[in-house]
Order: structure tokens, then sequence, then C-alpha cells
């Protein structure tokens, strides 16, 4: 053994700071900007008024006579990822305005030209991505308080008022609850690196705990999100244009390029944090399950990107585990995923509450909403993913990675 560990310590150490993740907030930018520089105001007066101009289907007409502004001015980090939000946001807004049966197949140069500028320079794709919706999309009203939710509030909206600000909130506290999770997953890395039984047990049982805590958090849901706004209001406005048929040909960013382009809608598969407990305790998905997941890391900051692909770029955990003969590092791997999957059980019964359940509420009644339930994603989630059995795989999988003595 010790000719191995003697090699291990020829690789760096993994470290949050490396890829941009806060020790405090995780994959959550840390106290997100909320004003641009006042060049961009004609941006944040539309963005400001996003409801109300999507609900009385003025955007589009306030769009198009919005001025073509240059991104030169974007001095920082932060007011890129504050100018990414504000377009994808108006962008959403512009292309639903009238819901999924007249949807905009062009989005005009005046928006199209930042938004892709913006998007080529974080490496981010020009839609609203995760990224955007939760990560970016958070203030504190008491910043001497603690994060929970009656201290958090959205920076901007789509129609769907506090069930929006709910479904986004909540996913901002579940992206906090992963911080313990993070850093289990960095100690238990590097005790692999620097052999050390101890410190890899408490790791993973520091992840399992956080594990639980997500789950926990994500039961948040049930309390601030109305499925039927959820589903009838909200969900138009999180979906893309690649894999759905409301937009079978995806769409024309004008100035841009002359062929209609296809980004996927926003999607929980698109957050770090699942694909990095994934990585580490080495859950192999199927073919289209992995193949899907691999296309949303796309969708992701590249820094976070890369801490996941460094995670699977280290020593095994499970290999080390087995070869350790340490039946408490067994049981601790064991724990963690089973926790996992049910986390993804977990999950399975909210969509089915606010997806499947609520479709078949919504085709029982035509509700007075604008823009009314979408029926081309019924059984897909806004990543374009049929989304029920993808869940079920991917849970399935996780349970498969069970480790046995004799394995």
């Amino acid at each position: 053994m010790e000719p191995q560990s003697q090699n291990l310590k020829t690789i760096p150490l993994l470290s949050l700071g490396r890829f941009h993740i806060s020790e405090e907030y995780g994959f959550l930018l840390p106290n997100p900007l909320k004003e641009l520089p006042d060049h961009y105001r004609p941006w944040m007066e539309i963005a400001n008024k996003l409801p109300h101009l999507i609900e009385s289907h003025q955007l589009q007409a306030q769009v198009d006579k919005m001025p073509l502004l240059t991104c030169q001015f974007l001095q920082s980090y932060r007011e890129q990822r504050l100018a990414h939000l504000v377009l994808s946001f108006i962008t959403m807004g512009y292309v639903w305005q009238k819901g999924e049966t007249q949807p905009k197949e062009v989005l005009p140069r005046n928006l199209a030209l930042p938004f892709v500028e913006v998007s080529r320079n974080l490496g981010i794709p020009p839609i609203l991505v995760h990224a955007d919706l939760v990560l970016t999309n958070w203030t504190t009203r008491d910043p001497e308080r603690p994060l929970e939710i009656r201290n958090l509030d959205v920076i901007f909206s789509f129609p769907g008022e506090e069930s929006l600000r709910g479904f986004i909130l909540v996913t901002v506290l579940v992206e906090k609850a992963a911080v313990p999770g993070i850093k289990a997953l960095v100690q238990a890395v590097n005790a692999i690196l620097q052999p050390s039984q101890n410190s890899l047990l408490q790791a993973l049982q520091r992840l399992r705990l956080c594990i639980q805590d997500i789950t926990r958090t994500l039961g948040q849901m049930h309390d601030y999100v109305d499925p039927d706004i959820f589903y009838a209001v909200i969900r138009i406005f999180l979906s893309g244009w690649k894999d759905n048929p409301a937009m079978p040909v995806g769409l024309i960013y004008e100035g841009v390029s002359p062929e209609p382009l296809k980004y996927s809608g926003g999607s929980a598969a698109q957050s770090t944090v699942l694909h990095a407990f994934d990585e580490f305790l080495g859950i192999c998905h199927s073919k289209e399950s992995a193949d899907f997941l691999h296309r949303m890391r796309e969708y992701m900051p590249p820094s976070h990107k890369a801490f996941i692909e460094e995670i699977h770029s280290t020593p095994s955990l499970r290999d080390h585990i087995l070869s350790s003969g340490n039946g408490q590092l067994l049981t601790a791997y064991n724990q963690c995923v089973e926790a996992l999957a049910e986390l993804r059980s977990y999950h399975i019964t909210v969509v089915t509450k606010y997806l499947i359940t609520a479709a078949t509420k919504a085709k029982g009644r035509r509700l007075n909403y604008v823009p009314g339930p979408p029926l081309a994603l019924e059984e897909r989630g806004t990543g374009g993913t049929v989304v029920l059995s993808f869940l079920k795989s991917v849970r399935d999988k996780t349970l498969e990675a069970i480790l046995h003595q004799s394995d």
C-alpha cells in the first residue's frame, strides 16, 4: 500500500476556492448584486416590471423599443452574472408572453446580441439557467439574520407571485443546505489523497447528515408553492426550446445566427450539487440519463463544471473502501448512498404532485391564467426529459451502488 500512498500525495489536494465555490454559500453567488451600471437602466426598468408587463401583454412591445446596448460597461464577474440574470428573465418573458400556443420564434437583435455576448463571457448558454434563476436571484432582507425563507427575497420575478417566490427561495435554501456536504466531500477526497481513515469516516457521516437535511429542506416546497400555480403559470417561463414540442425548431437569435438555436429550459439537473455527490460516490447512471446529465453540465458556470470533473479524476472512493477492508467505512458509504436514494425518491413525490397530478387537474378545468397551462410539456420536465422515468432511473441506479463486503 505504501507506494500507492506516495503516488496519491503528488495529486494536489482539493479545495473549494480553486473553483470559485463559497465556504459559506456553496454554489450560490454570495450576496448577488441588484443593480447594474446606469448605462443598463433600459434593461433594469423592464426586468423590474416583468410580471406586470407579461400579464398585461406589454412586454414584447417594450422590448422591441429597447436600445441595443453593449456589454463593455459590465466591469466585474458579478455584474456579468446580474446582466445574464436580467437578460434571461426578459428573454423568457418575451418568448412565452402569449403562452405555448403563440411563442415568439425570433429574439430581436437588441436582446439577442447582448445576451449572447454576456453568455459567451460567462461560458453559459443564452437562456435562463439554474445559475440565474436560483444562484444569482436571491437577497437577504436583513443581512444580520440567518438564511431562512422569511429573511429572503428574489431579485426578479415572473407571474406566479408568492408561489414563484417560494419555488426559487426553497431551492436557494436547498443549495445552502448542501454546503456542509460539499465541504465533507472535499474533506473525504483529501482523506483518500493523504490517507486518513478517521477523517474519511467523519466526512462520510457528515455527508449523510447533509443529504438528509437537503431532503427536509426540499419539503418546504409544500408550504410555499401552490401546485396549480406552479403548473399553470410558472412552468412555461422555465421552459426552453430544445426537446419542446411547442418550439420544435428552436429560437432564432437575430444578428447571431440565421439558423434557430436550441437550448434546454431550466432544470434541477443543472444544479452542481447532486452531480458532485454522484461523481464522489461513484454512481453510474443509464446511458440515456447520463447523456442528459452530462449535457446539463454545459448549463453550469464553467468553474462549477470543472469541480465535478476534478472529483471524477480523483481516486475512486469505492475502490478505496473495498481495499481498506474497513467495515465502518463501508457502512458509512452505504448510508450516504441510501440517503441519496431517499432524496431522489422524495424528489419523485414532489414532481408527481407539482407536475403529473397538477397536469391532470389542469386538463379538467381551464383556469383563467396567463398564459395558461402548457400542454406540450405535460409529462416532461422544463429541461425536456420525460421526467418520471428519468427520475426513477436515476434513483434506481443510485441504489445499485450499495457495496457488499464481497465486492
